[in-house]
């Protein structure tokens, strides 16, 4: 089950790089708060149909009041304040620096994981997580400048919520389908974000929105219900720590995307990709034989 939550994870964080990349086009073109939040609610209908075909509607009539008040809870910290805050940040900010960002989660988790889920941090995850912070601030890093705004301020703030939110969502996907979860984090979410709209008086802005525009939103939603499936899956099988090391590779995959904008990456970057990965192969391969090396149950014959 631990190899499933592994290829599960990845995919998310291929989902991640591939999506910040894309991300950063569609802010551009339509308001970033109809943009999230309109996508927000087509990933929601997506989700639905999804638990309908896995036959799982039935499991809604299951969950008790408590279970409500999680869903709840991981919508608006997980998926309502902390997107409004994001994608108004990453209009304001670059694709990579944003990614570079949000990838700090695994800092953050690896910090709160083991005080309120107890997870132990074994010695191969954190010389992982070293690989992949070092890497980290090396791919950030431009001709040796760092660049800081409002815009990412605010990515910042959402990562936080983020991991918080991670932190509930992992209890609660011990009882509850990964599908029910992800849906509840867009579901009440997209609520949040619709409250938002109201208040603004920006609902009005869905009606003038465009072929071109709706045709962003269709594809960001796309790749972000594949975020959600692949990673609330993933996290059944695997901790958080390691699952949220795995999900910092986004990074460095938005980054090379940016070759096809022509970027050049400076040698400082370029070992910070290496490094980066470097730190997810360690994650995998020793969790995967080096604890029955060292005991030794493996034969090298």
């Amino acid at each position: 089950m631990k190899n499933k939550g592994i290829l599960l994870v990845l995919g998310t964080a291929v989902i991640s790089g591939v999506s910040i990349f894309i991300n950063q086009f569609g802010v551009k073109v339509v308001n970033p708060y109809i943009f999230t939040g309109f996508k927000n609610v087509v990933v929601v209908l997506f989700l639905v149909g999804i638990i309908l075909l896995m036959k799982e509607f039935k499991n809604f009539r299951k969950l008790q009041r408590r279970d409500w008040l999680r869903l709840l809870l991981i919508g608006v910290i997980g998926g309502g304040i902390p997107f409004l805050m994001f994608f108004k940040g990453l209009s304001m900010s670059t694709g990579p620096e944003a990614s570079y960002i949000h990838k700090f989660l695994f800092i953050f988790i690896a910090i709160l994981a083991p005080v309120f889920l107890k997870e132990k941090l074994k010695w191969h995850y954190l010389i992982g997580l070293v690989f992949l912070l070092i890497g980290s601030v090396l791919l950030f890093q431009v001709n040796g400048s760092l660049s800081w705004g409002k815009g990412d301020a605010l990515i910042l703030g959402a990562t936080l919520l983020w991991a918080i939110e991670n932190m509930i969502s992992k209890r609660t996907i011990k009882t509850i389908s990964p599908r029910i979860v992800a849906w509840g984090r867009m579901a009440f979410g997209s609520l949040v974000i619709m409250i938002f709209w109201a208040i603004t008086g920006q609902a009005a802005s869905l009606l003038t929105l465009n072929l071109s525009q709706i045709g962003w939103v269709l594809l960001t939603a796309l790749l972000l219900c594949g975020y959600v499936l692949t990673w609330y899956s993933g996290l059944k099988y695997i901790p958080l720590t390691y699952a949220a090391g795995i999900l910092a590779l986004g990074a460095p995959i938005t980054s090379l995307l940016q070759l096809i904008q022509g970027k050049v990456f400076v040698a400082e970057q370029i070992w910070g990709i290496s490094l980066m990965f470097l730190g997810m192969i360690i994650f995998v391969t020793i969790d995967k034989f080096g604890s029955d090396y060292f005991k030794g149950k493996l034969c090298l014959h």
